[in-house]
């Protein structure tokens, strides 16, 4: 079995499904809960959960990091969260509209200051793959630590992905494309693929520079630049935060032992049926 190392944020989720009509300036009864999140942390617990070989490296604060690494732990991941000494662990708010699509506000706080003392060289021992997120790029104090991190994963023969993750911080970074052209796998949304190429996600799949890309569309499935198409699972759909990320290591679950496109495409959407049936990103 191939060792996965996935980098990058781990939060604290407040996600928030109003039970009635907004009411601006007074009180709307709503669902709040706090879940752990992080879209790189929610693809290594999903990982996890689907029986892959997982290590996951982030950082939280003081205030965070044990729980995160015990709560990914019992997923079955090797969890290696470093404690921030002065930021709080990021926290992300997640506002549900009635069709559970959200809107999110997002203080990345601790995971703004991972550094090179955290993904020493055992972090690669045994490891095959390495999926990053897009957060880990937009941060210039991040950057550099992580794209070390890929050349020194690429002397020692892994492969890796990278989800552009954010529509507004690719728009803020017109380099994305630069900074992850060596990556083997490209896994952006709609979206994500427009503001890359200003192109139809149809047309970004075919034109997107890399070996492999794959468009996941949301509730009409996802794409692959090989020619491959999977209709999105009927499932009833409570929260689609943490969706992506669910399908991404159902993808790459299966991808990386050998499974056809067709059949990581599958995994992927059965993944990410699961995900939307409850509030929160994990399994």
């Amino acid at each position: 079995m191939t060792r996965l190392l996935v980098v990058g944020d781990v939060v604290d989720d407040v996600v928030v499904r109003p039970l009635s009509d907004v009411t601006r300036a007074s009180d709307t009864t709503a669902e709040i809960r706090r879940t752990d999140g992080g879209s790189a942390a929610n693809v290594a617990a999903w990982l996890g959960h689907l029986g892959a070989d997982v290590r996951f490296v982030g950082r939280a604060g003081i205030d965070g990091a044990r729980r995160h690494a015990a709560s990914l732990a019992a997923y079955g991941v090797d969890a290696r969260v470093s404690a921030d000494p002065d930021l709080p662990t990021a926290t992300l708010v997640a506002l549900l509209d009635p069709t559970a699509e959200r809107t999110m506000y997002v203080d990345r706080a601790a995971n703004a200051t991972l550094s090179a003392t955290d993904l020493g060289d055992d972090v690669l021992d045994g490891v095959g793959w390495v999926h990053l997120t897009g957060y880990s790029f937009f941060d210039d104090g991040v950057r550099p630590v992580v794209l070390d991190l890929v050349a020194r994963a690429r002397e020692r023969g892994c492969g890796w992905s990278v989800d552009p993750s954010s529509v507004s911080f690719l728009a803020a970074c017109p380099d994305f494309l630069t900074w992850v052209a060596d990556a083997d796998l490209l896994l952006p949304n709609a979206d994500e693929a427009r503001q890359l190429t200003g192109l139809s996600p149809a047309e970004a799949t075919a034109s997107l520079p890399f070996p492999e890309v794959v468009v996941k569309l949301g509730a009409d499935g996802a794409l692959s630049s090989a020619g491959s198409r999977v209709a999105a699972l009927p499932a009833p759909v409570v929260d689609t935060t943490g969706a992506g990320d669910a399908f991404a290591a159902g993808f790459l679950r299966t991808r990386i032992e050998g499974g056809s496109t067709d059949e990581a495409l599958t995994a992927g959407a059965a993944a990410g049926a699961r995900a939307v049936t409850k509030l929160g990103a994990r399994p």
